[in-house]
């Protein structure tokens, strides 16, 4: 006979617990579309996303594999939520109406005037986005993270031995309507950027270069913050944009100093405040071809190298180590000691060729 449990000894279960379903595991999750995903809210969102989906139904096989291998490689970061996995929260989180505002041409211009610098009139439309009220804040983040979260459930149920094509078109769906989401709050926060790089502009620093880092800058930022916190979003962004457009000032400057330190190792002048030649037109040609002589005699990763940290041939800006570091998939410190080893080599050969009886 089954033992049972006297009700005296029962834990008390309070009303929450009793009316509160536990949450869904991942493996209850079906490859089929959820009916939340067909609401009228996101109506407007589905639409515009529906020609970035990959039409996963035509591939072979071999490329659904594939297409799940590169799945499952690609981390998908969010901001957890206990409560996105219990039941009816999909029809709780898209059952408010977000209501935002049309984009108006005023706002964008507006913007470029208040910025005291000279810019582009077609700037403005990045910032015709009205800005959001708290509640909208609140529910773009929310829904933003709820998709991504739930993309991230069935992504841990993909299986490459055994690809499911109905799976992988609604995480892609998933990802495309959170994007959809952060896009609006990028918008919505493009004049704070406007406002914190221009103070940043100067003769060294250009606003476009300021202004692309600072929308960078803002995504990332989207896609970290924690809605939950209770705090205002552009506290949190005004931080992250002021924080990255100092960075960009100073590796600006710093770049600077390297460029000049280097090309004063090769005892080229370039003291003069006005920039005037320090040698004559038909003197530097002989220069230029010479180094152009030298820089061949390189291997092919020092010649880069060379070439990109000082702006030389097709490389229009000066390349960060780290940027060269990701290109030839080698460590930063190993790109340092082969700047290092190629600068070496061309002070060897500017001794060689004897570059002093070129000066003016």
């Amino acid at each position: 006979m089954p033992k049972t449990v006297p009700t005296s000894a029962r834990r008390p279960v309070s009303p929450s617990e009793a009316k509160s379903p536990a949450p869904k595991r991942a493996s209850d999750f079906p490859a089929r579309r959820p009916g939340w995903m067909n609401s009228d809210e996101l109506a407007e969102a589905v639409a515009e996303v529906a020609s970035d989906l990959v039409d996963y139904q035509s591939m072979s096989d071999a490329e659904l594999r594939i297409a799940t291998k590169r799945r499952l490689k690609a981390e998908i970061d969010f901001i957890a939520n206990d409560n996105f996995t219990k039941p009816g929260c999909g029809q709780e989180v898209f059952g408010e109406s977000l209501e935002l505002a049309p984009r108006q041409t005023s706002l964008g211009i507006a913007a470029i005037r208040k910025s005291g610098i000279d810019l582009p009139v077609h700037l403005s439309r990045l910032c015709e986005a009205p800005l959001l009220k708290p509640d909208q804040e609140r529910m773009l983040f929310q829904r933003m993270n709820f998709l991504l979260q739930h993309a991230s459930m069935h992504r841990a149920l993909l299986n490459p031995d055994r690809p499911s094509r109905r799976r992988l078109e609604l995480i892609d769906e998933m990802i495309r309507l959170a994007e959809w989401h952060r896009d609006r709050i990028v918008e919505a926060n493009l004049r704070l950027v406007f406002s914190i790089v221009k103070k940043f502009v100067n003769t060294n620093n250009g606003f476009d270069e300021l202004l692309s880092d600072g929308i960078v800058a803002l995504i990332r930022a989207v896609e970290k913050f924690d809605f939950d916190r209770g705090f205002r979003f552009s506290t949190y962004a005004t931080q992250v944009v002021r924080r990255n457009s100092y960075r960009t000032v100073v590796v600006n400057q710093e770049e600077r100093q390297k460029v000049a330190g280097g090309i004063q190792d090769m005892d080229i002048d370039i003291s003069d405040d006005e920039r005037t030649s320090a040698i004559s037109e038909k003197r530097w040609h002989e220069l230029r071809s010479r180094l152009a002589v030298m820089l061949n005699d390189l291997d092919r990763r020092e010649k880069l190298i060379i070439r990109a940290r000082f702006s030389l041939g097709s490389h229009r800006k000066v390349r960060t180590l780290q940027s060269l570091a990701d290109r030839l998939g080698v460590s930063k410190e190993r790109v340092r000691q082969l700047e290092r080893r190629a600068m070496d080599k061309l002070r060897a050969m500017a001794g060689d060729v004897k570059l002093a009886e070129l000066e003016a």
